[in-house]
């Protein structure tokens, strides 16, 4: 004899619960916020160390370049990263 509890059966009896805006999204909204933060200064972090290494490293390169242009780079993506008041979602 067939089982009577489907898995399609409990979907169907779960999506006639569901009640579309209602569900709390205040932890994936943080969780993203948090993903996009870390994506950002990560991203800059990358560039100024490929940076300061590739000026450092190159034939002819001098530690006082690369540390003159990783910290140019690093200051300008800071202010062109930093959050704006009233840019919240």
């Amino acid at each position: 004899m067939a089982d009577s509890h489907t898995p399609a059966a409990e979907a169907h009896a779960d999506a006639h619960e569901y009640q579309r805006g209602s569900m709390q999204i205040t932890e994936q909204a943080s969780t993203f916020d948090l993903f996009i933060v870390l994506a950002k200064w990560g991203s800059l972090s990358i560039a100024v160390l490929i940076l300061a290494l590739t000026l450092w490293f190159h034939p002819g390169g001098s530690f006082g370049a690369a540390f003159i242009g990783a910290a140019v780079l690093a200051v300008a993506g800071f202010f062109a990263l930093k959050s704006k008041p009233g840019a919240a979602h």
